[in-house]
């Protein structure tokens, strides 16, 4: 038989994946033709045949794009976005490259005296890094591509492929030989939480024309899925096959009670009331392991799992494999299922979170883009429910949350 890859997007994620395949899969032969890892991990194991990656943290990145925004009429966010966006998206190495490429999906048109701006400064970050003898995940995806010397495998899963970046999708397309079930593609526009908007079709993965619109959510209610969809506003979603993705006809077949939404004074409140809640789920038999709190910050996180240890219920951040109430950031719930779920903080100071937008004034289509990213994000916390869903906020609501 073939060898399987099974990738999606974050660590987490693949360890769900290889969970839920012991279940599926229990011939031994079978199994250990599928390997699962998310995409940066195969990144890491092409290059690391080669020499030994060392990937770049914030304590790094953050010092250089503080200097190579400095002196220009640029702000950290819009030169990361470009450098992610449209260099390493395009693989574009030299400054004439960089002037004379399309810079299709980015708000801001950019002259060519801009432009060399702009390469400049991301120089700065390039040269920063490469002096550290360091890279980002985007850029080891790319060296990768460069580095595989032909197909690894017969087939390759991907998940969660709305969070996929270029050139991630680059690497995975030379991973497999073109043919018949080559790549089989699970993703959700809607459930879109990081920057990829990413043209399938011109890195040479077609998918119009070929792909089904699933309708029926099996994991929450019909009562979760109906209050959790006007979270996402009314714009369309941007489909993995360029076209615009609705969610006209997404229902439930199950039914159970109407999420329960709550306001407090204070933070401190909100947490007393977090802390009944879980306390209540618990006396109604409901296993530790299978409730989850899911919170925009990481300080919130732990600030609602120190209370829940302080009131004798055992938590931990996801993910853990202790059994108790996991607690983690919406990112981390992503992917992950809940019988129960709390979603605290979500205040108009949390979603949007202000440090996550890009003001208007500078970019407009990214100031919407970043908007959506955060509905999406509420929307997914949102939708870990199976059974029961319990939303909190402090002080004013966030203009998210159903009126």
């Amino acid at each position: 038989g073939g060898r399987v890859l099974l990738t999606t997007f974050t660590r987490n994620l693949a360890e769900a994946l290889e969970k839920q395949l012991a279940l599926l899969v229990d011939d031994p032969e079978v199994r250990d033709r599928v390997y699962v890892k998310n995409v940066d991990s195969v990144s890491y194991e092409v290059v690391g045949r080669h020499h030994k990656p060392a990937v770049a943290g914030d304590d790094v990145l953050n010092p250089l794009w503080e200097e190579a925004a400095e002196g220009t009429p640029f702000s950290i966010s819009f030169l990361s976005r470009e450098w992610e966006q449209i260099i390493l998206a395009q693989g574009l190495e030299s400054e004439e490259e960089y002037l004379a490429c399309t810079r299709t999906g980015r708000g801001v048109p950019l002259g060519k005296a801009q432009r060399a701006v702009v390469w400049r400064a991301l120089r700065h970050v390039v040269d920063g890094l490469a002096a550290e003898g360091r890279s980002t995940f985007p850029q080891l995806a790319n060296k990768a591509a460069e580095l595989v010397a032909g197909p690894e495998y017969d087939h390759v899963i991907v998940d969660e492929a709305q969070d996929i970046h270029t050139a991630q999708w680059r690497l995975l397309r030379r991973l497999v030989a073109e043919g018949p079930d080559d790549l089989f593609v699970v993703g959700d526009p809607h459930q879109r939480i990081y920057d990829s908007h990413v043209s399938l079709t011109s890195l040479g993965i077609n998918v119009r024309g070929r792909s089904t619109k699933l309708k029926l959510n099996y994991r929450t209610t019909q009562e979760i899925l109906a209050w959790s969809v006007p979270l996402l506003g009314l714009a369309p979603a941007q489909g993995l096959d360029d076209s615009a993705d609705t969610l006209d006809g997404y229902r439930s077949p199950i039914h159970g009670q109407r999420p329960v939404v709550k306001g407090y004074p204070d933070r401190d409140a909100e947490l007393d009331g977090l802390v009944e809640q879980v306390r209540a789920w618990l006396d109604a038999d409901v296993e530790p392991s299978a409730i989850g709190v899911a919170a925009r910050y990481v300080w919130v996180a732990r600030k609602a799992a120190k209370r829940l240890k302080e009131e004798g219920i055992a938590a931990y951040q996801v993910p853990s494999k202790t059994q108790g109430v996991q607690v983690g950031t919406m990112h981390r719930m992503k992917g992950l299922e809940f019988r129960c779920i709390a979603v605290i903080g979500a205040d108009e100071k949390s979603m949007p979170a202000a440090k996550a937008i890009t003001p208007e004034g500078e970019d407009a289509k990214a100031h919407a883009q970043d908007i959506q990213k955060e509905r999406c994000l509420l929307f997914v916390a949102s939708t870990r429910a199976r059974d029961h869903l319990y939303v909190s906020y402090s002080g004013t609501p966030s203009p998210f949350l159903p009126a």
